[in-house]
């Protein structure tokens, strides 16, 4: 049995906080720096070898040329791609590293590394200094920030900014899902599916962003 020392303040769980506090603090002075940007995610499993990793890379080398600096989960796979792109196109390659039981290494394309406890600290780093996210296949976590931003922007919590898919045949099951069982239902509204936009090139992505945010 482990003894808890009297003294030991650190073991109570309202000290918490101060941790909590200290991320968010290092978060924002950190990224409030780097300028625009653009949040990418997808699978940490996917390989170099993949159609949609090298389209990551692509496409984070175009976004840098028109002046994102880009943000990633730091990890393996399109994390690592989204990385890879920003250095190769000498811009900003940040990646928000989170401790998980499995120990996720930050890939080495990293310039700029923040690491998280908790990740909802992260998920408002992402969120924050984002100007687009852009969401490429992936598994629970991807779903995750994809629903979290939805639904952040469907609340008026956050403003309006774009949400772009990568890989048209990928997503068409979650649309035809939304479209057949959610809308049909009545617990979305059709024009709520307008946030997001699905693209299949690099190209496409910053049109994308770029026609948002012309008009």
């Amino acid at each position: 049995m482990k003894k808890v020392l009297k003294d030991d303040f650190t073991t109570e769980e309202t000290w918490r906080i101060f941790r909590i506090m200290a991320e968010f603090v290092e978060g924002f002075e950190v990224l409030s720096k780097i300028g625009p940007a653009v949040s990418i995610f997808g699978s940490a499993r996917l390989k170099p070898t993949n159609q949609y990793y090298k389209l990551a890379v692509e496409t984070a080398k175009l976004l840098v040329k028109e002046g994102y600096a880009i943000i990633s989960g730091a990890g393996p796979g399109i994390m690592e791609a989204a990385n890879k792109g920003a250095k190769a196109a000498k811009g900003q390659s940040v990646g928000l590293n989170i401790e998980v039981p499995s120990e996720q290494r930050p890939n080495s394309y990293v310039d700029i590394l923040l690491d998280f406890h908790y990740f909802f600290v992260r998920k408002v780093m992402f969120v924050r200094y984002a100007k687009a996210f852009v969401i490429f296949p992936g598994g629970y976590g991807t779903h995750d920030e994809l629903f979290e931003s939805l639904n952040l922007i469907e609340t008026l919590k956050i403003p309006k900014f774009p949400v772009v898919l990568v890989g048209a045949k990928y997503w068409k099951g979650l649309f035809d899902h939304l479209k057949n069982s959610v809308i049909k239902e009545g617990c979305l509204k059709k024009e709520e599916l307008a946030i997001m936009k699905v693209v299949d090139t690099p190209q496409q992505v910053v049109e994308e962003i770029k026609k948002f945010y012309h008009k």
